[in-house]
């Protein structure tokens, strides 16, 4: 297990996965995952209250009003009533865990640039360094040992828990963390100040065969324009492998915009809130011509399986892997009397050959769970180059 020092996975399912309606005016941060913004609305004529089903969003803000006149927990209040409610995918955020949320769903964090991973004797190294980070600058390389944070020890402890320890709030960028690290057999003390760094979701990777691999990790603010810059720069020929494996989701309309990299206009999706139908569309001029292998695992989710969906029912890509998660929700977010944010479901999203992924997935064209890149390969050689 690894992580980098942007989040705790405690909520890594529930949060990641979420696939969150926001227009403008729902909520001052205007940040939650899966924001639509759906071309040709009053985006701002919309609320979390007048879009979420009354009987079950009611209730949540009711409930925590009621307790917040009472001298309770708004918070806690909330909480019960969304696990009476049997709303599997809502959640409960106070202020400042909503404010890292938005964060990470702007591709934007506070730490120091490391992935860490704890190894099979449970001691915990470093697993990756960000180019231009505090951590890099300083020297500190993958396979570096860490040892204590502000002289706590990490052995043994949960990756989660030493994230927290190493990332910051907002308003932490320039604060201090001391570092003991162990390369070989020189220990060392190394002390970095916290920075505001962006995350990289989209890497590029020219592979000696000619294919392009395009890996997105998740889809934060920037990500689909990533995917379609690396699209419209990649080599003549080339054939793309879009590598959508441990993506648990994020802004659906970034994915909108991935997807408007590979189709020239046309549905992405559908989607229903309180009943009312909706549908997403890519932009158009995309590349359609391109061979293109979209790879998928248990891991896949919310804004991921809808770009995977679209690409199969468009006839687009050759789906590989093993079936998607399956997170085909919508949440809409509320806001509580204290700042705390309730998001609750109000709908669900379909493919655009109207398929229902929530609790589904998405089944691959191909199942592979073994061997997964020879197979890419082999499906881009028999799908040719582009004309």
């Amino acid at each position: 297990m690894s992580g980098l020092d942007k989040c705790s996975r405690s909520r890594s399912v529930r949060r990641g996965a979420a696939l969150t309606l926001v227009f403008a005016g729902v909520l001052a941060t205007g940040a939650a995952t899966g924001s639509f913004g759906v071309p040709g609305r009053n985006e701002a004529d919309l609320s979390a209250r007048s879009a979420a089903p009354a009987s079950n969003s009611e209730r949540v803000v009711d409930a925590a009003a009621e307790a917040m006149a009472d001298g309770k927990s708004p918070a806690a209040a909330a909480e019960a009533e969304v696990s009476r409610s049997g709303d599997r995918w809502a959640t409960v955020y106070d202020p400042a865990e909503y404010r890292a949320f938005a964060d990470e769903l702007a591709g934007a964090y506070t730490g120091v640039g490391l992935w860490v991973r704890r190894t099979g004797n449970g001691r915990i190294e470093v697993d990756r360094v960000q180019r231009g980070g505090p951590a890099e600058r300083a020297g500190i390389r993958t396979g570096d040992r860490l040892h204590a944070i502000d002289g706590r020890p990490t052995a043994g402890r949960p990756v989660s828990e030493v994230v927290d320890r190493l990332r910051g709030t907002r308003d932490e960028a320039g604060t201090e963390v001391e570092l003991r690290l162990q390369r070989g057999s020189h220990t060392w003390t190394e002390s970095l100040r916290r920075a505001r760094l962006r995350t990289p979701t989209v890497t590029v990777e020219q592979r000696a065969d000619g294919t392009l691999w395009i890996k997105v990790s998740a889809f934060t603010k920037g990500t689909g324009e990533g995917v379609r810059e690396a699209v419209r720069t990649a080599p003549q020929g080339a054939g793309i492998v879009l590598d959508l494996r441990g993506n648990s989701g994020g802004l659906v309309a970034e994915a909108v915009t991935a997807a408007s990299a590979f189709l020239d206009g046309g549905l992405v999706a559908t989607y229903d809130v309180r009943g009312e139908q909706r549908a997403l569309h890519a932009r158009g001029g995309g590349d359609t011509g391109r061979p293109l292998v979209a790879l998928v695992d248990g891991g896949t989710m919310s804004a991921a399986e809808l770009l995977a969906g679209a690409l199969q029912d468009r006839g687009r890509a050759v789906v590989l892997g093993t079936r998607t998660f399956g997170k085909g929700s919508v949440q809409m977010p509320s806001r509580l009397p204290d700042g705390s944010v309730a998001e609750l479901t109000v709908g669900h999203y379909r493919t655009p050959s109207g398929r229902t992924v929530d609790g589904r997935g998405i089944t691959p064209d191909l199942v592979v769970d073994e061997g997964v890149a020879e197979r890419a390969r082999t499906v881009l050689s028999g799908l040719g180059t582009p004309s």
